[in-house]
């Protein structure tokens, strides 16, 4: 516990701590699913509580046209702009919807508890949201919610979706290039695999919901050509999971949203 790592950036040695969740904690979390969309979004309720996030800070957003909320745990940071951390919760019930992806949103209670111990400069905000696979309604609804003035608050959108099937990829057909840039080098640092898979032009997924706002985003995966038919069929169950692979994703992650939490200009641009 009380990890984390100094950066230099702007010509000054950053620090950028951060706690570590056990494999054994993220394995639990990651084998917590559940077999409809409704109980998933409460299991979630409960994993957030159970890092630490509740009461004021934990709300759901009523979506219209969805029988399911949007849940949303909030980081208070020092100012209010914002780094907002997605991943869908509800799933295509061919299989257990372990890849697609309680595995990216089974992550969000467990980057909570790790980034809450420090004080953090932008507020972070991390979002599960429902019914993507019928066309991003969850993020859609979130993001059509939000004024100009908020819009423009939010410095980054850091999207979770199918994770663990593989080393950790990262969508760069549509991801912002100083998010990217920032990933790679968070990688390199701790020594952990990354790779550039494009999957946009074979499915959509939350970030395009704030890249129509043009909001800053990056959707960090785990699919190549060879898993991405795990996707929405049978075969998306634990078994599917590289457990190993899945956990250094959450170790980077983890950094990387410390380190843009540090790096982030607030409110305009990026200094690294």
């Amino acid at each position: 516990m009380g990890l984390g790592s100094a950066w230099a950036l702007s010509g000054q040695t950053v620090a950028v701590p951060y706690d570590t969740v056990t494999v054994d904690e993220i394995n639990r979390r990651l084998g917590d699913f559940e077999n409809t969309n409704s109980k998933r979004e409460q299991e979630l309720r409960s994993l957030f509580e159970e890092a630490g996030c509740s009461g004021e800070h934990l709300t759901e957003q009523a979506v219209k046209h969805s029988r399911n909320p949007n849940l949303i745990c909030v980081l208070p940071g020092q100012t209010d702009s914002k780094i907002i951390v997605g991943g869908h919760f509800d799933f295509v019930d061919r299989g257990q919807g372990v890849v697609d992806n309680w595995s990216g949103c089974s992550l969000l209670p467990s980057l909570y508890q790790s980034l809450k111990a420090s004080p953090r400069r932008h507020t972070l905000v991390f979002v599960a949201f429902t019914d993507e696979e019928k066309g991003m309604v969850g993020s859609a609804f979130y993001v059509h919610q939000l004024s100009k003035q908020e819009i423009r608050g939010i410095r980054a959108m850091v999207n979770l979706d199918s994770l663990g099937t593989n080393p950790t990829k990262v969508e760069l057909d549509r991801g912002d290039k100083l998010l990217a840039s920032a990933l790679v080098t968070v990688a390199s640092s701790m020594h952990l695999p990354l790779s550039a898979v494009n999957v946009h032009q074979v499915g959509r997924s939350d970030s395009d919901s704030f890249q129509d706002r043009h909001v800053p985003t990056l959707m960090i995966h785990s699919l190549t050509n060879e898993t991405w038919p795990i996707l929405h069929s049978r075969r998306d169950q634990m078994a599917a999971m590289h457990l190993r692979d899945y956990y250094d994703s959450y170790r980077l992650i983890t950094e990387y949203l410390a380190y843009l939490d540090a790096a982030l200009d607030i409110p305009g641009g990026a200094s690294y």
